[in-house]
Parts: structure tokens; C-alpha cells; sequence
């Protein structure tokens, strides 16, 4: 992991810290979309002529999802090999966060089932002679045929995702097999990433006017019904992410290691306060370390779960993708199928690696998934461009939560923890020293190739 995000201190009370300018973007977010609201049921037949507005946002963000998609699956193969290499820890984190991170998708696909958000707005005016990918393909062995690109560099300037998936895993584990000769270009396309991130990051500093525009149209169009509907997704959403860190991680928590979930939320509660106030859980990684070091977890565990989690162990993000999937298909009045809906999550599993890092690289990853499977579907996504910032918080800490979770039962499978020191950190007798914060190096990872760079998880 990288030590200048440690030395950083981000988490610490006492050092300072660069003010998030994302803070304003968060504010003109919110009051975009109470204004267009209102526009949408005051003047809706002017309204509704604003919807080239957030179409044209729409646009932009699909303008990035293929090189997001590229660069983040490239170095994401790449990360898996350093924490493979450092044995068994690595393998276990790893093994874990495929299952859970398939676990939460899956639960987001049967919420968004049962509910049936965004059912009833009927938005599909338009999206009519956008082609679906599954009258494109001629069966099986047309869609397997469509996932191959013409050329190498063609996945990268074309409409089909899938394509860019599959050059990107080829790439990825083609630079793994060239071992040590492999390592410039990965360094090329881990700089060309930062270059894709900071325009995605341009362009979400115009999410205020796309959300304006989007859910001025809607409102205009619907009335009061796409509010609602809107409210129902957030509503179900926080309910789902409780739920899941209730029920799913207290479980498996409990069964495991013995430990209360709720006592180990207790222990966590100024990180989750740092976390609701940032929308982002990157500032609680150094003292989300710490905390485990200090709970009794060994420091190599430590140094490779957590970093690795902020990049693999997504709960909430993964929830989110596939609950928002659901809701446009259900705005749009184009339900995605069984099939649709599994070949979906498959897709999501992956690509989602992708939705770590950069404010609206969630919405990239999300429009990317709906790209893939069913293109008539991307325009339903400025629905989303409006809450998706309501719904942050709860991704953020449902992420950290699952991070905290994973140390603990790694620490416990591979016996690298002091179960001792867990009872009584947890029972307060042994509390957190604020001042171990300050000191230098704290919190930095011990396992000699667990330098996975961890990313902003919002």
C-alpha cells in the first residue's frame, strides 16, 4: 500500500486535512435535484423539455466507461497477484471477498425483485430505437461471437462493454504471465487510469445541471410518482444495507469468531461519524488499521485484508449496482429478464472492481453493466444521477463495515489473532489510544507484498 496514504494520517483528529472540495459537489447535487423536483411539478411541460439536459450528462458518462472498465479490471488482475503471493492470507481474503461481494449482488438483485422500484413511471418514450443486445445476438453462439472484438484496440473505441471486458482480462493476465518485463506497462496504464479518473472527475463536477435536467424531466413527465418512486429505492436501499450488516455479516461474524457485530460497530463508532460526514470510507483507512492492530489481529493480516478489501470488498457498492440496475429497468418499463438479470451479476462481479476510487465511478460501472446487457436501458440512468449521492453514505459504511468484518475472520482462520485482547478491547476495559495515531508509520502494512494501492470507496 501506498505510504503516503498512511503517513497521511488521514483519520487522525489532530492532523490537518485538505478540505474536499466534493462537499460543494454534494450541496449542489441536492439542491439540483430539489429544484428540478419543483420545476418538474410546477411548469412540467417546460420541464420536460429540459431532458436533452440530463441526456447529454448520460452521454458523457458512458464516454468513460470503457477506459474505466479497461484500466481498473488491468490492474486489478495485477493487484490479485501481489496478494496471492503473500500466501495464504491473501488467498483466503481474496476467496472471501469473491464470495461475499457475489453474495451482496445476488441480494440486491432479490430486493430489487420484491420491490419493484421505479414500477409504474413508464419512461421508455425514446429508448425505443436504442437495439438490445439480446436482438443483436442470434443465440448463444451469436452473443459468444459478439464478445470478440474485430481488433485488439476496437473493445476500446466501440459500444460493446462486454468486448472491452474481455480485452481487458486477456491484457491483464497476459502482463501476470510476463511477470517482472510486465511491470512498465503496468505502470502506463495505472498512470493512464489517473488520467481517466480525473476527467470522470471533471465531468461529475457537472452531475448538478445533468440531475437538474434529468429529474426536471421526469418529475414533468410522472408528477409526483417519480419522486416517490425515487424515495421507495433510497428507503429500501438503507433498509437492505442495515439488514445486510445485521443479519449476513453479524451472522457469519458470530458463527466464526464469537464476536458481537454490534459491539464491534461500538468500537468502530468514530470512524463510521468520520465515514457519514465524508460520504467516503478512505478516511478511515489508517485508522480502520490501527483499530484492528489494536483490537488484536496480527499486523500482516491487517496490512493485507484491509487495503485489498477497499479495493475487492464492496458490499454495499455491489448492493447498490444491482438494486439501481432494477430500478431503471422497472422506470423504463423494460424489466430485464432471469437471464438478464444472472448474466448481469456475473458482469458486476468483475466490473465493480471498477466502482472503487473516483466519485461517479459507481454510475460508470453501473451504466457500463446496463450498457453491456441491455443499451436501450443507459438513459434511465439520470434517474439515478439525482439520488445517487443520498444513497453514499449508506454504501460507504456498509464497505467499511464488510472491510472490519473480513479482518476479524481472516485474523481468525489463519489463528493470527489474540482472542484475549478481542474480549476485552470489545468490552471496553482496554480502550483505543487516540495518541498512537500520531506516531509515525502507524497503521503501516507488515506483509512484505501487500502494496495494493486502496481506493476512496464511496
Amino acid at each position: 500500500m501506498a505510504s503516503a496514504t498512511i503517513s497521511g494520517r488521514a483519520g487522525s483528529p489532530k492532523s490537518p486535512r485538505k478540505k474536499d472540495k466534493t462537499h460543494f459537489l454534494y450541496i449542489a447535487v441536492i439542491l439540483a435535484v430539489v429544484l428540478g423536483a419543483a420545476l418538474g411539478l410546477m411548469a412540467p411541460e417546460f420541464a420536460k423539455g429540459l431532458k436533452p439536459i440530463g441526456t447529454a450528462f448520460i452521454s458523457l458518462i458512458k464516454m468513460m466507461i470503457a477506459p474505466i472498465i479497461f484500466c481498473t479490471i488491468v490492474l486489478g488482475i495485477g493487484s490479485i497477484a501481489k496478494a496471492a503471493t503473500v500466501g495464504k492470507v491473501g488467498g483466503l481474503a481474496l476467496g472471501y471477498f469473491i464470495v461475499m461481494s457475489t453474495f451482496a449482488l445476488a441480494i440486491g438483485l432479490v430486493v430489487g425483485n420484491l420491490i419493484h422500484p421505479g414500477e409504474g413511471l413508464d419512461l421508455a418514450a425514446g429508448a425505443e430505437s436504442a437495439p438490445k443486445a439480446a436482438e443483436d445476438a442470434e443465440g448463444l453462439s451469436g452473443f459468444v461471437l459478439s464478445i470478440i472484438p474485430t481488433t485488439l484496440l476496437a473493445s476500446l473505441t466501440g459500444e460493446s462493454i462486454l468486448q472491452t471486458l474481455f480485452v481487458a482480462l486477456l491484457v491483464g493476465f497476459a502482463l501476470q504471465k510476463m511477470g517482472s518485463a510486465g511491470t512498465p506497462i503496468l505502470t502506463f496504464i495505472g498512470h493512464l487510469q489517473k488520467l481517466v479518473f480525473r476527467i470522470l472527475v471533471m465531468v461529475m463536477w457537472l452531475a448538478p445541471v445533468g440531475a437538474f435536467g434529468a429529474i426536471a424531466a421526469v418529475v414533468g413527465e410522472t408528477g409526483i410518482d417519480a419522486i416517490k418512486s425515487m424515495a421507495v429505492l433510497m428507503i429500501a436501499f438503507y433498509i437492505t444495507c442495515a439488514l445486510f450488516i445485521a443479519v449476513v455479516l453479524g451472522s457469519v461474524l458470530k458463527v466464526c469468531t464469537g464476536v458481537n457485530i454490534f459491539k464491534l460497530m461500538r468500537y468502530l463508532g468514530r470512524e463510521y461519524l468520520l465515514i457519514f460526514s465524508t460520504s467516503s470510507s478512505e478516511v478511515a483507512l489508517p485508522r480502520l488499521i490501527a483499530k484492528m492492530e489494536h483490537l488484536g489481529v496480527s499486523k500482516p493480516v491487517v496490512g493485507v485484508t484491509v487495503p485489498t478489501g477497499y479495493s475487492f470488498n464492496l458490499d454495499g457498492t455491489a448492493i447498490y449496482l444491482t438494486m439501481s440496475a432494477l430500478f431503471v429497468a422497472s422506470a423504463m418499463n423494460m424489466p430485464l429478464e432471469l437471464g438478464e438479470q444472472i448474466s448481469l451479476l456475473v458482469f458486476m462481479i468483475i466490473a465493480s472492481k471498477g466502482a472503487a476510487g473516483v466519485t461517479g465511478a459507481g454510475l460508470a460501472t453501473l451504466a457500463g453493466g446496463l450498457q453491456s446487457h441491455r443499451p436501450d436501458l443507459v438513459e434511465g440512468v439520470g434517474l439515478i444521477v439525482g439520488i445517487d449521492r443520498f444513497m453514499s453514505e449508506a454504501r460507504a459504511l456498509t464497505n467499511f463495515t464488510g472491510n472490519a468484518v473480513a479482518t476479524v475472520l481472516i485474523g481468525t482462520w489463519t489463528k493470527e489473532i489474540d482472542k484475549e485482547q478481542v474480549t476485552a478491547v470489545l468490552n471496553r476495559e482496554r480502550p483505543f489510544d487516540e495518541a498512537t495515531m500520531e506516531t509515525e508509520g502507524h497503521g503501516e502494512p507488515q506483509a512484505p507484498d501487500a502494496e495494493l494501492e486502496p481506493a476512496a470507496v464511496r
